[in-house]
């Protein structure tokens, strides 16, 4: 009963990330064919058209892919910081021994392909893209997964749920520190301030939406114009989000059944009015149910269809559609590049990091888990697609060119290292069925 309690949350996060998964294939295919017809002028003027806000004093004005990008994305990163933070309060990597195998491979995948990158890049004007090959897309991988249903083991979800989470933190990483324009310090100070008053009231368990929301917005302002990608802001916001709730579940069981036994005492239950006391105590059972949810989980909650269903295929709708019209209008080094450390370069990473990192005892394979389900996993962490064009995004905002060049690589890479990870994870199911 326990393990299923615990379970289900999981699976249907996993259930959503996979349908997530297979509208953003959708929203791809549909950019690419858009952005190879005789609609592609009308398509891109699209995503150019401004849309903002103009003072005396202030000025904000930005094209419609770079509002999804910078602002819809911006929640994206929040609710991986909710993720992040819950993994590393009470989840798969809360300690050493849960995070240890993950973090084995989140490290090989994240440095393997940024080396191999520099090692077999040797045009400067391409040497800027060395992150974008970094992160993995959770949302693709599982739904590759899914297609495989109960002939792959809950714990290597969970393995590939965790190790994902650790590549976007080294992501998130890489953005702020390398992927950032000349920093204002003066409004990031400013920023940093807030950032700290809603820290303390998260120490405090003091949760207070419309602060949080305020606050929320002026940081993501003051970090756009201080030269930091505001999609930072959304982390870090998530990290002052409190994960534990106002009272416990055992008090809100008791009040729960005080006001039940109210309700029923407190009027006739045919009638279709309410009595003024039935009325008070479901605002009391409001108020009380407000109280035992954890806010961290609540907001979770609230934003994962949204983001899965919404926000993540609008920016692929938005961003994917990479023009093949012409000859010579792609650097096919670059984008060859991108496609071996995507497929190679994760494959070499993950699978070594982890068979070392179990050979020497820091970390153990997951429960039901095998080393050929672990090169499946390798090469289906291939598939960067969401992260790695957001990255791509920023590491030639200024030479669309390379930009498409780049866009062109993750496609094929992340074709290709899904098609792989999914015959190795079938074969080796089948394997170790016999």
């Amino acid at each position: 009963m326990v393990r299923k309690i615990l379970v289900t949350p999981f699976q249907k996060f996993v259930r959503i990330e996979s349908l997530s998964g297979m509208l953003l294939f959708g929203a791809t295919v549909v950019a690419l064919i858009l952005a190879n017809s005789p609609l592609a002028n009308q398509f891109q003027s699209l995503w150019d058209y401004k849309l903002g806000i103009s003072t005396s004093g202030f000025e904000l004005i930005k094209p419609l892919i770079l509002w999804i990008n910078d602002g819809l994305m911006a929640i994206f990163f929040f609710l991986i910081g909710l993720e992040i933070k819950r993994e590393l309060l009470i989840g798969e990597l809360n300690t050493v021994k849960k995070a240890s195998f993950p973090l084995f491979a989140a490290i090989g995948g994240m440095l393997v392909p940024v080396l191999l990158f520099l090692v077999l890049n040797d045009n400067p004007d391409n040497s800027h893209g060395w992150g974008i090959p970094m992160a993995t897309d959770i949302a693709f991988s599982l739904a590759i997964l899914r297609l495989l249903g109960k002939r792959v083991p809950l714990g290597l979800k969970v393995f590939l749920t965790a190790f994902a989470i650790v590549d976007d933190l080294g992501a998130v990483m890489v953005i702020a520190l390398f992927y950032s324009e000349s920093i204002n310090w003066a409004l990031i100070a400013i920023a940093l301030v807030l950032l700290a008053i809603l820290f303390f009231l998260s120490y405090r368990r003091i949760y207070a939406k419309g602060l949080i929301l305020v606050f929320g917005i002026i940081i993501w302002v003051l970090f756009l114009k201080a030269g930091i990608h505001p999609t930072i802001a959304g982390v870090l916001l998530a990290f002052t989000i409190p994960i534990r709730q106002k009272i416990n579940v055992r008090t809100y069981v008791d009040k729960l059944c005080n006001i039940v036994d109210d309700i029923k005492d407190s009027g006739d239950s045919d009638s279709p009015l309410l009595t003024k006391d039935q009325i008070e105590g479901i605002d009391d059972l409001e108020d009380w149910t407000e109280k035992v949810q954890s806010p961290l989980q609540h907001l979770e909650h609230r934003l994962h269809n949204w983001v899965a269903f919404l926000i993540m295929p609008l920016f692929a709708l938005s961003n994917a559609g990479v023009s093949f019209r012409g000859e010579g209008n792609l650097d096919s080094m670059l984008g060859g590049i991108i496609v071996i450390c995507l497929v190679v370069g994760k494959l070499i990473g993950i699978t070594l990091l982890s068979w070392l990192g179990v050979k020497l005892r820091f970390a153990e394979l997951p429960e039901g888990v095998n080393f050929y389900q672990v090169i499946g996993i390798a090469l289906l962490a291939g598939v960067g697609f969401t992260m790695s064009i957001f990255v791509a995004n920023l590491a030639f905002s200024d030479n669309a060119y390379l930009l498409d060049s780049a866009k062109a690589g993750i496609l094929i890479g992340s074709l290709i290292a899904g098609l792989a990870g999914y015959l190795v994870l079938r074969f080796s199911s089948k394997k170790s069925a016999h």
